[in-house]
C-alpha cells in the first residue's frame, strides 16, 4: 500500500492580511517557514494557496504577466503559474522550488488586495523612528526613488534605534489617522526582512543624492505623479489603476511628501529627526 503525503499549512501575515500556504512537500514548507519566520501567524487566512512544485528551474528573468478573466486572476512567469479567485479566497500555485517564485506570487497578491482596500506596495525603503518621549507615538517614514537614488543607503546609515520595515518594498494601508507603514519580509540588497510592526506615516521622501542635506516642498501634482510611478503594480487592469490613482491623490493630501537631497553620511538622519520633531509638535 502506497502512503500519500499529507498536506500541511503555514500562515504568513503581512500588513494584517494573512495568507495560508498549503503543501504536501514538508521540506519545502519548512523552508517557507524559515524564510518568513518573523511573519508566521495563527490568524485565519483571507487567502489560501495550494502550492505544488513542478520543477527546479532557476530564477526567471521573464516579465510577469497578470490578467483577470471573469472573477479569477492569473499570474504567470517562467518559474511559476498561479490562479486566484478573490470571491472564495482560494488559489493554486505551480512553481519551481526557488524561494523567489513564492516571494513574487505573494507580492502580486498583496498588490491586488491592497489596490481594492485603498493601499499599495511602494518601491521604497521604510523605517520607524522611536520617539524621544514615552508619551509620543512612533512614526514611520518612506524613502523612495529611482534605482540608485539611495533607498538602501538610507537604511544602512540609519541609527541603531531606527526600526527597519523594508529596504525595498514598503507596505502602505489606510488607517483612521491617515496611512500607516507595515514591515514586510520582502528584502532588497540588504537581504534582511523588515520587522513585523507598524506605525503611522509621517512623511514620504523622494530621494536625490547631492552635496548637502536639505528637505524641500513638492507640489501635490508632482508628488502624485512620482508616487504613481513608484507604486508596485503588475496588472493591466483599468479599474484597479483608477482606484490606485484615487488612492495616490488621497495619500498626498494626508501625508507630507518632500524631496530629500542628501549626502550619503549619517548626518542625513539629523534632517529626518528635525522633520520628525516638527511633525510631532505641529
Amino acid at each position: 500500500m502506497t502512503s500519500v503525503a499529507r498536506s500541511s499549512t503555514c500562515v504568513v501575515e503581512v500588513g494584517g492580511i494573512a495568507v495560508g500556504l498549503c503543501s504536501n512537500d514538508q521540506s519545502f514548507l519548512e523552508s517557507v517557514r524559515q524564510r518568513y519566520a518573523g511573519f508566521l501567524s495563527s490568524s485565519r487566512p483571507v487567502v489560501e494557496l495550494d502550492l505544488e512544485l513542478v520543477s527546479r528551474a532557476p530564477v526567471s528573468d521573464e516579465d510577469v504577466r497578470v490578467r483577470r478573466e471573469g472573477s479569477q486572476w492569473f499570474l504567470d512567469r517562467g518559474d511559476f503559474h498561479a490562479q486566484w479567485d478573490p470571491r472564495s479566497g482560494r488559489g493554486q500555485v505551480w512553481q519551481s522550488a526557488n524561494p523567489y517564485a513564492l516571494d513574487s506570487v505573494l507580492r502580486i497578491l498583496h498588490s491586488l488586495i491592497l489596490a481594492g482596500r485603498g493601499g499599495f506596495l511602494l518601491h521604497a525603503a521604510s523605517a520607524i523612528c522611536r520617539p524621544d518621549r514615552e508619551d509620543e507615538p512612533a512614526r514611520a517614514y518612506l524613502f523612495s526613488g529611482v534605482s540608485g537614488a539611495g533607498k538602501t543607503t538610507m537604511t544602512r546609515l540609519a541609527p541603531r534605534d531606527v526600526i527597519l520595515l523594508s529596504d525595498e518594498i514598503s507596505y502602505i494601508r489606510p488607517v483612521a489617522s491617515g496611512y500607516a507603514a507595515f514591515g514586510t519580509p520582502f528584502s532588497g540588497e540588504l537581504a534582511k526582512p523588515g520587522e513585523n510592526c507598524t506605525a503611522p506615516l509621517s512623511a514620504l521622501f523622494f530621494l536625490e543624492k547631492g552635496p548637502e542635506n536639505r528637505i524641500e516642498e513638492m507640489s501635490s501634482s508632482e508628488a502624485a505623479r512620482r508616487l504613481m510611478r513608484n507604486i508596485l503594480f503588475f496588472a493591466e487592469d483599468g479599474e484597479l489603476v483608477d482606484e490606485l490613482l484615487a488612492t495616490a491623490c488621497d495619500f498626498v493630501e494626508k501625508v507630507p511628501v518632500r524631496r530629500l537631497t542628501f549626502y550619503p553620511d549619517r548626518r542625513v538622519w539629523e534632517e529626518i529627526r528635525t522633520f520628525e520633531a516638527v511633525a510631532t509638535h505641529a
